[in-house]
């Protein structure tokens, strides 16, 4: 199967969020993921909640990275997003309360990929998370979350 493996060095300036969403949208185009397929927009809202927490909690620099499986194969696979930071502290998910303008990132990461997790990396971690595209309706075009058919009605 043929992988596409990218990365980008992410400053430690909340600023870098909208850069790596823009990012992202500039390597989906050539991945066989359209820029108006829900998977894409997915795709965009992890990276901006995996950066925004590695910058805003950390205070430091980050790397995304992200693997696409080829578009000439007959199952489209998997893709995958990983931010990798200095800090060796584990993600805390949490569940904010009301109005609250903080704490609904990893649920949302959580909501929305097949699979999340952490690793240590060197002396920090990385963050990573998963959707699956190797479904029939995948392979027609048709988004797939969950093993849900998502389609526009």
């Amino acid at each position: 199967m043929q992988v596409l493996q990218v990365q980008l060095e992410v400053g430690a300036d909340p600023a870098e969020v909208g850069r790596a969403r823009r990012w992202v949208r500039s390597r989906l185009a050539g991945s066989g993921i359209q820029a108006d397929e829900p998977l894409a927009e997915t795709l965009i809202l992890l990276v901006s909640e995996l950066v925004t927490n590695a910058v805003v909690h950390t205070g430091h620099p980050a790397v995304l990275r992200m693997v696409l499986p080829g578009i000439q194969e007959q199952c489209p696979g998997t893709v995958r997003v990983e931010v990798a930071d200095s800090s060796d502290r584990p993600p805390a998910p949490r569940h904010a309360a009301g109005e609250e303008t903080n704490g609904r990132g990893l649920e949302l990461v959580d909501g929305l990929a097949d699979r999340w997790g952490w690793r240590p990396e060197g002396a920090g971690k990385a963050i990573w998370c998963e959707i699956d595209r190797c479904a029939a309706s995948a392979v027609r075009g048709l988004p797939v979350y969950d093993g849900v058919v998502v389609e526009a009605v």
